[in-house]
């Protein structure tokens, strides 16, 4: 879904460019698109910026509309996670969020889907079926059903996927989710559904970084570990070299490793795994968003959100309170120069990815 920014007053700084940008610009240097960026962002207060980087979830498991509606007034978000619901509702919602936002003038708001192949049928009612992850069969099948739940996704206004999972299938949670145990398959089928789906205009993300598969246990109730060797991290480099756009990190942490034991941390808030792996050693320069706040994983550790930031996550996914998360980033800006560098920076790819979308023109 295309939005055009109502508020002349934010519209009428910005210089008219004829260039018109896909998601296949995001990781090519042009300088159109990096003087686009430098406008928007000039336009955003602190407030506004951090706000970008707060991701709240909407539907039957996530906050009230009221709620909803009282953060996007105030521009303290950059995007909602629809969350248990069905098309037709998603549809009404997602108008009636871009009205507000509008009025609001916001910045377009991403919206966002667990809508793997595993979940789409559970998470999103009434969508066209689709195979569980674990149940498909080749790369056509792979490569079908990607390009079916991007138009159902497309249809509700939804452009930013938390799909596909590219752990291995060990893990009892994670087992129907996963294309298999087979690290190649692994690669190649998430490479495919993931082309497939930024092909359709959608940002893909691979998850669960930096790896699921082989833990004991579930991050939905607690915290997980890695012991020794990282196992799947390697799963994830054809992906970062094929243009995924997002990775998401999870609440697991990581302990009898030398290089990055992650002192009984989620690796969410590990500056170890978050900024020297994935960003600097992988090279990773798109989006890392972390998975949701309010997971037994990460929930009970104290400026949990604050730390995921510190971390180098650019978008922070569920905070249970999305208020004090922001304003523990803003707090950490006003006294941290390097952090609100870093802050910075993950705005800065944010508003370029809402440009990319077609979501700022």
């Amino acid at each position: 879904m295309r939005i055009i920014i109502a508020a002349l007053a934010f519209a009428s700084t910005l210089t008219s460019h004829g260039q018109n940008y896909s998601l296949k610009d995001f990781f090519v240097y042009d300088a159109e698109l990096e003087q686009k960026i430098d406008e928007v962002f000039e336009t955003l207060t602190d407030t506004s910026k951090a706000g970008q980087m707060i991701i709240p979830a909407a539907g039957r498991l996530g906050k009230s509309q009221s709620h909803l509606n009282e953060l996007l007034r105030k521009n303290y978000i950059g995007g909602i996670l629809l969350l248990n619901g069905t098309k037709e509702g998603f549809i009404e919602m997602v108008s009636a969020f871009n009205t507000l936002n509008e009025k609001s003038n916001g910045l377009p708001l991403i919206y966002s889907a667990d809508a793997e192949p595993s979940l789409i049928g559970y998470k999103i009612k009434n969508c066209a079926p689709v195979k569980k992850a674990n149940q498909m069969i080749s790369r056509d099948e792979v490569r079908y059903f990607a390009k079916s739940i991007s138009k159902d996704l497309t249809d509700i206004g939804i452009n930013y996927n938390y799909a596909p999972v590219v752990d291995m299938s060990p893990n009892e949670a994670i087992s129907y989710r996963a294309f298999g145990n087979n690290a190649d398959t692994a690669q190649i089928w998430s490479r495919i559904f993931i082309e497939e789906t930024q092909n359709q205009g959608i940002v893909a993300t691979a998850k669960h970084f930096p790896g699921h598969g082989y833990v004991v246990g579930d991050t939905h109730k607690k915290l997980v570990y890695i012991d020794g060797e990282m196992k799947e991290v390697k799963n994830y480099t054809p992906l970062i070299n094929a243009g995924v756009l997002s990775i998401m990190v999870a609440h697991i942490a990581v302990k009898n490793n030398s290089e990055y034991n992650t002192d009984d941390q989620p690796a969410s808030t590990s500056r170890k795994i978050v900024t020297d792996l994935l960003k600097r050693n992988m090279n990773f320069k798109g989006l890392v968003v972390t998975d949701a706040m309010n997971m037994g994983g990460v929930v009970n550790i104290p400026n949990c959100e604050l730390k995921a930031a510190k971390a180098g996550c650019d978008f922070i996914l569920m905070p249970v309170d999305e208020e004090k998360a922001l304003f523990d980033i803003l707090e950490e800006m006003n006294k941290n120069e390097a952090f609100k560098k870093q802050v910075y920076a993950s705005v800065r790819k944010i508003i370029r990815l809402k440009i990319c979308l077609g979501l700022i023109e």
